[in-house]
């Protein structure tokens, strides 16, 4: 005989016994793992969600620093102006 005539036969699984019977988990167990899979999928939306929010929130605390920063920069141009004419 060759390895692969050896490799190819089958005489069944030679872990099982004779009177071993093939069990799944059932419908229960499918049940489970969806309500499992549903579970997760709303944590995982509600994670991006927050994540989100806490993302725009950051954006909009930035845009604000800078538009005041730009403020303060047009007093102080402003002051600097007004400034010089007393001068002058």
């Amino acid at each position: 005989m060759n390895l692969l005539s050896l490799v190819l036969r089958t005489d069944g699984d030679p872990t099982q016994s004779d009177g071993a019977i093939a069990t799944s988990p059932g419908i229960l167990g499918w049940v489970f793992t969806f309500f499992l899979a549903v579970a997760a999928g709303f944590l995982i939306y509600d994670m991006v969600r927050r994540i989100r929010k806490v993302r725009y929130r950051e954006e909009i605390l930035q845009e604000i620093s800078e538009e005041e920063a730009a403020e303060e920069e047009a007093r102080d141009l402003a002051r600097e102006r007004a400034d010089r004419k007393d001068k002058n």
